[in-house]
């Protein structure tokens, strides 16, 4: 365990954003997950919808430095184009 004041203090913020960055990707997980739930029931409109609002809270992820850049941008490529696919038949 820290011996000095500012160790202590430094690993009282480190678990504390430990909880907040769990939480923040917690979040973008689920977003993800309900865009696929969207295209898996075949309502387009819901679909898009999705994809815009997990979209905002993945480059949010990314501004919070939960996620590199280059991760964010191949995880909503992907989930793009899934919602292009699905919006072209």
């Amino acid at each position: 365990m820290a011996n000095h004041e500012s160790a202590k203090k430094a690993y009282r913020q480190n678990v504390t954003r430990a909880l907040q960055n769990k939480s923040r990707m917690s979040k973008i997980k689920t977003f993800i997950k309900k865009v696929y739930a969207a295209i898996a029931s075949g309502s387009v409109q819901d679909a898009e919808a999705t994809f815009r609002i997990a979209q905002s809270e993945i480059m949010c992820g990314v501004k919070k430095d939960i996620i590199k850049l280059n991760t964010a941008s191949r995880k909503v490529s992907k989930l793009s184009n899934k919602v292009k696919a699905m919006s072209a038949k």
